[in-house]
């Protein structure tokens, strides 16, 4: 070995005592440095890439159809096997083989001198830069010099652009015509976690890969297996809650993972799944049912105490409240899919606890529940104290656990026997078909319904031009339910009869007869409110005071008064308000 040669072996060793008199030890052993499982397991082929099927199946079809692009934009969250994929490209792009003869493959050597060097980051055909931190068009200008010239030993030269999306946009301009007419020997792989912040002219010269999240029981089965490699004894159900909180990103994963072994138990038992909570400063996931359970069950004094236990263990108050908010979502799956109950995605607790509490629960209170929690999240993120604030969230939800929807409330009201005219009237009784709804604090009868109850139900379904025409074109001649008898404005469309027919049956479950009548009826409802606004503006300008100030001042006028009137609103159970069938078959 040279004079500067790696292995230290090669040097004769010392023949007697050293300058100082003392005799010659052995060198102390040096201790490796210690590689973070990140960079210890970082992918080197295909088969290495783990929840980025479609991606390898495409790659893999390039290679052997050798319609291999000469851009390709890599986009995904961080740590899912962007950089990673390159590097691979690269090395795939490169490789000659064992033998040294072989041509590119979508399953590189590893062994040949190109895989080795790139392996190493040291090879200098194929060049990373960090646009993160080179976002200048000096730097492009670098890359678009440097495309002139061949590989010095490989056999194509590789331009890695990491996190492109910081480029300046003269950067972007200044690489656009190279981007799309590279020298043969060139290939560029772009990396982003922003790609709507990549201009189009670029995406559209590129072949983009869209890397996915990787699913959670992917991410707990690689897991699994290093932990196995390490001799790293670890809960199951620890790694879930790592897998969960990587949220897609595998390096992230194995970073948890690293930091779960360096916190484990120094006689070497097994890594729990509580010591990981304690650690990620998450709740247990039947710590969460448990919360559940006392927020469903409106007890909250149990709800409180479990928030305390949580707290002195160090979880988050917002934590605990987004735990909270993804089993909301988890059970509001299961009660739409019962199906997912039974899939092996789902941990065990999901499975049993979560598809039984699912059953018990409705659709409306889950959708309640989760938009309380989503909106409490946010008062928890802004208040000054966000355990209080927490607490209160928890009670609140507590006390609205067993309030039914709006609407079953207004049925209940409704349907109520105290609300009804005198009770239930048998036949006979002169009542006819009575009933008490709610309609702005009044009572309704069959014979109280008008025709501008049908106009307001029209605006209620939001049928803007029946309503318009029902106000400005209809003039009515005879209301009387299920019978209605109008004069129609030439302007009127002809389907006018038709549309109002089918939002009355639609309505009220029953048929309704809209006849036509050459009568000449009522003004219509604008042409009714147009008199009353001009016979309010005649009252006012008669009145003394208003003659008076007119007087006073010469050239003043009144407008047209103004009146804020509401609309009437529809009655609440129309099918209650109209005649039974027997008058309606009955009447000429």
């Amino acid at each position: 070995m040279g004079l500067f040669g790696d292995d230290e072996t090669d040097a004769p060793p010392p023949s007697g005592p050293s300058l100082f008199g003392d005799e010659p030890q052995d060198a102390a052993p040096k201790a490796a440095a210690y590689r973070v499982l990140a960079r210890k397991y970082r992918p080197t082929t295909f088969n290495d890439l783990i929840g980025q099927d479609a991606l390898v199946r495409t790659l893999r079809n390039a290679f052997a159809m050798n319609r291999i692009a000469h851009a390709f934009m890599l986009t995904g969250v961080r740590g899912v096997g962007k950089t990673t994929t390159a590097r691979i490209l690269a090395r795939a792009l490169n490789c000659t083989g064992p033998d040294g003869n072989g041509g590119p493959t979508p399953d590189p050597c590893g062994v040949c001198d190109n895989c080795k060097a790139i392996l190493a980051d040291r090879h200098p055909d194929v060049v990373e830069m960090d646009a993160a931190s080179n976002t200048g068009v000096d730097d492009v200008r670098e890359i678009i010099e440097a495309t002139r010239f061949r590989p010095l030993s490989a056999r194509t030269k590789v331009f890695i652009i990491d996190e492109v999306h910081m480029l300046s946009k003269a950067a972007f301009n200044a690489l656009l015509k190279t981007l799309e007419e590279p020298p043969p020997h060139i290939k560029f792989v772009l990396a982003t976690t922003e790609i709507r912040k990549v201009p189009i002219t670029v995406l559209s010269r590129c072949q983009r890969f869209d890397l996915r999240r990787v699913a959670v029981e992917v991410l707990a089965a690689h897991f699994t297996r290093i932990a196995e490699k390490e001799g790293v004894a670890i809960a199951p159900g620890a790694l879930e809650h790592i897998a969960r909180a990587a949220d897609g990103s595998v390096r992230d994963g194995l970073s948890l993972l690293d930091q779960a072994i360096a916190r484990g138990a120094e006689d070497g038992s097994e890594i729990s799944a509580a010591m990981v909570a304690d650690m990620l400063g998450l709740a247990d996931r039947g710590f969460v049912f448990d919360l559940m359970d006392a927020v469903v069950a409106g007890d909250a004094a149990k709800a409180l105490g479990y928030a305390d236990d949580a707290y002195e263990r160090g979880a988050d108050p917002g934590v605990l409240l987004s735990d909270l908010l993804g089993l909301a979502h988890l059970l509001t799956r299961l009660k739409s899919v019962p199906a997912l109950a039974n899939s092996a995605a789902l941990p065990e607790a999901e499975r049993t606890r979560g598809a039984a509490l699912a059953q018990v629960l409705s659709i409306p209170f889950l959708g309640r529940l989760w938009q309380m929690l989503l909106k409490g999240l946010g008062e928890v993120e802004a208040a000054p104290d966000k355990r209080a604030a927490a607490e209160m969230i928890l009670i609140r939800l507590c006390h609205v656990a067993d309030m039914p929807p709006p609407g079953e409330l207004l049925k209940k009201l409704t349907e109520t026997p105290g609300a009804s005219l005198g009770g239930p009237v048998g036949p006979g009784g002169g009542g006819g078909n009575v009933r008490a709804v709610a309609n702005g604090g009044a009572v309704m009868t069959a014979r109280s319904l008008t025709f501008h109850d049908v106009v307001a139900l029209a605006q209620h379904k939001r049928d803007v031009m029946l309503y318009a025409h029902l106000r400005q074109s209809v003039h009515l001649v005879r209301f009387a339910p299920p019978v209605i008898e109008l004069r129609l404005e030439p302007t009127a469309p002809r389907d006018t009869v038709q549309k109002l027919a089918r939002l009355l049956e639609a309505e009220t479950g029953k048929r309704w007869t809209i006849a036509l009548s050459n009568l000449t009826g009522e003004p219509t409802i604008d042409e009714a409110e147009g008199v009353a606004t001009a016979a309010a503006r005649d009252a006012a300008l008669a009145h003394p005071l208003v003659q008076a100030i007119l007087a006073e001042f010469p050239g003043a006028r009144v407008e047209t008064p103004v009146t804020h009137e509401p609309e009437p609103e529809p009655p609440a159970d129309w099918a209650a308000l109209i005649p039974p069938d027997e008058l309606y078959e009955g009447e000429d």
